[in-house]
């Protein structure tokens, strides 16, 4: 386990426009903002389809399983990091019977909106997103 504390640097606030590709346009503000780490905090609004993975395993490395379709479902949360400029985030989408989701891949189409609040950091996440004991990864990443 790992605790650590830091300041955030900025509050970004990206507000997506109907028709755009959410993970796309998210990776994109990264870039064109030089926005290298960021904790994702929360991300709402509204989707024309869904597209994402899920681990299909319990053993390591686990197995991806996909999803994708075209049915029109709310935003319900969007989390994650943006790690050396490298989005990884989460999404939960839901309609009127169920709410379903996983690790966002590129493809889900904006229906109305979609907002975004990232906290920009002057943070080190080297290993957080790789399997593994985090102070073994980072003693390798040295």
């Amino acid at each position: 386990m790992l605790v650590e504390r830091t300041p955030i640097k900025n509050l970004v606030f990206i507000r997506l426009n109907p028709g755009d590709d959410l993970l796309a346009s998210l990776e994109e503000a990264a870039k064109k903002n030089n926005i290298k780490n960021a904790v994702i905090l929360s991300g709402i609004g509204s989707a024309r389809s869904h597209h994402f993975h899920v681990v299909g395993t319990r053993q390591n490395p686990p197995r991806n399983d996909f999803t994708k379709g075209e049915k029109a479902s709310d935003i319900v949360s969007i989390s994650g990091f943006v790690i050396e400029s490298r989005v990884h985030a989460h999404i939960v989408h839901s309609d009127t019977e169920v709410a379903f989701g996983g690790h966002l891949e590129s493809g889900v189409e904006v229906l109305t909106f979609a907002i975004l609040t990232l906290a920009e950091v002057d943070y080190d996440f080297t290993g957080f997103d790789s399997i593994g004991d985090i102070e073994g990864l980072r003693n390798k990443a040295q």
